[in-house]
């Protein structure tokens, strides 16, 4: 994984501007067929004053460059179904089309050639390698295999690896647990949110996962996995590591946690990404992750605003890499935060309180406004949950988050269950404003 060894200073600099110098390499060869034949990037860069590839010589040069947001690239496919003008070569060198899930916004449909779908799978390996998985392992995949991308890119990464790659498409939350018994799978891939739901069903079905095979256990889709309280509820329902992933379907599987599991790094070998203030635009410690994706040619992001909320941190990670990392991973969307009372609280913020307290099996928020803004947050628990722990969570929440809410509980199996990104927050008060009920 390139690791380069040895105390910070003059060695890291020299191996930070070599990074710097590779990416520049990589980002020329990238806007060389896109400024000939890409027509929506040729216009936005033309636009902007870059007429030639050799023009972006150093990273400056490149931040000089336009951001590309989601709704353009959006408007752009509703003015030129199905997949916009953002394609470098003609729809015959494609071999493969996605969606995004749509909890953001409008759907976007992406397609993929047969070299960035290498390229996926190159990203991939890399998340594997730095959760330790080896081509020995067993990998399972609670994954639906619907058009969303979601760990398709990872099935394909196993197959970079060599490892045992097994599908659980199609299957009941049963039957996956059956498969992973069977298999003695060693990896689990999928959103913290169903690895924690999987546990639940192997309890009713009276199964011990700490005592499987599994030892590993690498997710995405949502924060979850990069909160302490999630972390460490999973970690210990399946007695297995648990590491974090972040990734989108139109950049591609941008972060990973290494060995050490102190923080989210940027695989700055494959991506240049920036953190920037989303109101100055101006470069930030905490704001805005925008990113390129370096080997994406055929239908690339050039500084994309990804919406999501990052925090860098200010050090080299202990594991010796030389990719900077993020402070908890994804913090939240942007969009997402709740301004209640003055208070601005990200869901993940919300998540890390409440899963402080193990005898909480599932939970919804909901957000109102009558006279004042309110919280409620519904609680169901398990058989260990005491009369008081309504009260116990109300305390927490507002002394970690000055939030003060309305907490009840709720008989069992009345709140939703997920497989992919779970939506356990409403803000009623946002659906008013647009017209819903």
């Amino acid at each position: 994984m390139g690791v380069l060894r040895g105390p910070a200073g003059v060695g890291e600099n020299a191996a930070r501007g070599a990074l710097e110098q590779l990416q520049v390499e990589k980002l020329q060869a990238l806007l060389e067929p896109v400024l000939q034949s890409n027509s929506f990037y040729k216009e936005k860069l033309e636009g902007a004053g870059l007429a030639e590839a050799a023009a972006v010589s150093t990273l400056e040069d490149y931040q000089r460059l336009p951001f590309t947001t989601k709704e353009e690239l959006s408007a752009d496919q509703v003015a030129h179904p199905p997949y916009g003008t953002n394609l470098t070569f003609e729809r015959q060198h494609y071999i493969r089309v996605h969606q995004t899930s749509g909890t953001t916004g409008e759907r976007l449909r992406w397609l993929d050639t047969e070299e960035s779908w290498h390229w996926w799978g190159r990203c991939w390996a890399t998340v594997y390698e730095g959760a330790g998985v080896r081509a020995s392992d067993r990998i399972f995949f609670a994954f639906s295999f619907g058009p969303f991308i979601g760990f398709w890119s990872a099935h394909e990464g196993a197959r970079h690896l060599g490892a045992l790659a097994i599908p659980g498409g199609g299957m009941a939350s049963e039957q996956r647990l059956d498969a992973i018994l069977a298999n003695q799978v060693t990896v689990l891939i999928c959103t913290p949110t169903y690895a924690l739901h999987l546990a639940e069903v192997a309890a009713a079905e009276d199964l011990d996962l700490a005592a499987s095979s599994v030892r590993t256990t690498v997710h995405a889709g949502e924060p979850g996995a990069g909160l302490s309280s999630t972390r460490r509820r999973i970690q210990e329902a399946w007695g297995a590591r648990c590491y974090d992933h972040a990734g989108a379907t139109e950049v591609g599987a941008w972060g990973f946690e290494c060995s050490a599991q102190a923080g989210l790094h940027l695989n700055e070998a494959e991506f240049i990404c920036e953190v920037i203030d989303p109101d100055t635009l101006a470069p930030a410690p905490e704001g805005e992750l925008v990113i390129t994706s370096l080997g994406r040619v055929g239908m690339p992001v050039i500084r994309y605003r990804t919406g999501d909320r990052v925090r860098l941190h200010p050090d080299r990670c202990i594991c010796g890499h030389r990719f900077r990392r993020l402070q908890g991973g994804v913090i939240g969307r942007i969009d997402d935060a709740l301004i209640i009372r003055g208070v601005t609280v990200f869901p993940s913020l919300i998540e890390n309180v409440v899963r402080r307290f193990p005898a909480v099996v599932e939970f919804a928020v909901d957000v109102r406004r009558q006279v004042l803004d309110e919280v409620e947050v519904r609680l169901e628990v398990d058989e260990q949950g005491s009369g008081d722990i309504a009260a116990d969570v109300g305390r927490a929440l507002r002394n970690a988050l000055g939030l003060r809410a309305a907490v009840v509980l709720v008989p069992p199996n009345t709140l939703p269950r997920f497989e992919l990104k779970a939506r356990r927050f409403t803000d009623h008060r946002r659906a008013a404003q647009e017209g819903n009920p």
